[in-house]
């Protein structure tokens, strides 16, 4: 067999899963893990396959042409490192390291210069889409040296979903922005989760909507504006049965949502750049909330609140979720959207926001067919400032604003909480009001610290002796 004309360090699930996809597309591909386990098992494929499943480091490193293409698919952290560190003395200026996991994107600014410096062509790559993307077509965010992703187009391109006949893969920009775009990414998935979770609890608890009820309704949702993977799937949980039980699986289920953390860095570096991201805000919080089971259930007993039991017809009731459902969904990306471009000024990424929405729409946990519209916004006006100012989210915005005040308000009196609904709306007023209340604000930070005020009526800084 040829040489490999690609490697990948970590046969987990989706680096073993990344090598099946690029060989199903013609590459030859050298596989290599400390776990020895790993090796094997992907020696079981590369016994039938133009796959080559390499015992040792040295052995991988000479199964490459050159110059070498190494994707790194273990941990973020400190494996990543380790990764780097033991390949570092065997490579040659002209090679590409990939860090294919979701890295810290500060951590990847790092790890770029470094490489640079020594000649070793470095890509922070945000790869969306779960085990099953691997397999079959990822979302792929490749952020690096311009000619680093020249040297891995063909590959990427050949190996990334497919959305509207377009790869769902671009350059993204330098250093650590491909796995910036991807933190944001994973910020609004929190946020749309999150948004579903609550039309979900909406429906269930304060309307009593049975299982196959709810899979009713968010099938129908599926077939209109909502369209998305993540509301797809979650019309198929409603249909799933414990086999054990045969009770509904999701009832089963402990209400207790975890994280792998990219959703709070996102929210972490938004108040860095004092971006507001309260809807992606309110996603992390809802999952650190979720994990006080059992003070939760202490509460329940000592503290009261009203009845969960939405009014009015039901049908109605149904089509005012689903419509605040897609006004918050507007406000959420618009969030993501604004933290990215100011994180392109910051950084100096000039970030592409129509071809970031156009990868998007395959291949990753949040492709949906709103992000066409979102292509569409940022092809009118590529400096669009926030996309809820885009003529066609305005409208629609405008048009469904009283469903997500109703919804909102319904969800407060019948006690059933809603942070992001919520938040969304409070955004939505917050960034249409002429005048907020940080004048009062402004006013008590002089009075206790001197730390001065502008005027609407006249320039300058100044100051009050208040007392």
């Amino acid at each position: 067999m040829d040489k490999a004309s690609f490697g990948i360090i970590g046969l987990g699930v989706m680096g073993h899963n990344l090598a099946l996809n690029m060989e199903r597309n013609g590459f030859t591909v050298a596989g290599y893990d400390v776990d020895g386990e790993k090796v094997r098992a992907f020696s079981q494929d590369s016994a039938r396959k133009n796959l080559l499943a390499c015992e040792s480091l040295e052995a991988f490193l000479t199964a490459l042409e050159r110059p070498r293409r190494i994707l790194i698919m273990v941990p973020a952290g400190k494996p990543v490192d380790a990764a780097i560190a033991s390949l570092r003395p065997h490579l040659a200026p002209g090679d590409l390291l990939i860090d294919g996991g979701n890295s810290f994107f500060l951590d990847t600014e790092r790890r770029s210069q470094e490489l640079e410096a020594a000649g070793i062509i470095y890509i922070g790559a945000g790869i969306s889409g779960g085990e099953q993307g691997a397999l079959w077509g990822p979302s792929i965010m490749p952020g690096g040296q311009p000619e680093a992703w020249e040297l891995v187009k063909p590959v990427f391109e050949a190996i990334s979903a497919r959305a509207y006949g377009e790869p769902c893969v671009a350059y993204i920009g330098p250093r650590g922005a491909g796995h910036y775009v991807k933190m944001v990414h994973n910020g609004i998935e929190y946020g749309d989760m999150q948004l579903i979770a609550e039309a979900y609890d909406l429906l269930h608890r304060g309307l009593g909507l049975s299982n196959a009820e709810l899979h009713q309704v968010f099938a129908e949702w599926n077939r209109g504006e909502l369209e998305s993977y993540l509301i797809e799937i979650t019309a198929e949980i409603f249909t799933k049965t414990d086999p054990e039980t045969g009770l509904a699986l999701v009832d089963l289920i402990l209400d207790e949502a975890q994280q792998k953390g990219t959703g709070k860095w996102a929210s972490q570096n938004a108040l860095d750049l004092g971006a507001p991201t309260p809807t992606i805000n309110a996603a992390v919080e809802s999952r650190i909330l979720s994990a006080y089971k059992d003070e939760r259930v202490a509460a329940s007993r000592v503290l009261t609140g009203p009845t969960p039991n939405l009014p009015g017809e039901p049908s109605q009731v149904i089509a005012a979720i689903r419509d605040a459902l897609y006004a918050a969904k507007i406000c959420s990306y618009a969030q993501g959207f604004g933290l990215m471009k100011l994180a392109s000024e910051e950084y100096g990424y000039a970030l592409n926001y129509g071809e970031i929405a156009k990868i998007w729409r395959g291949g990753c946990i949040i492709r949906a067919r709103f992000l066409n519209d979102i292509c569409a916004a940022y092809s009118r006006n590529p400096d669009l400032p926030n996309l809820m100012l885009d003529p066609e989210f305005a409208q629609a915005l405008n048009t469904r604003q009283a469903a997500l005040r109703k919804v909102v308000a319904l969800a407060a009196e019948s006690g059933i909480p809603a942070l992001a609904f919520s938040s969304a709306l409070a955004y939505y007023d917050a960034y249409r009001s002429e005048r907020l209340p940080a004048n009062l604000t402004q006013a008590q930070r002089d009075y206790f610290g001197a730390h001065t005020y502008r005027r609407i009526d006249k320039e300058g800084v100044f100051h009050t002796e208040w007392q």
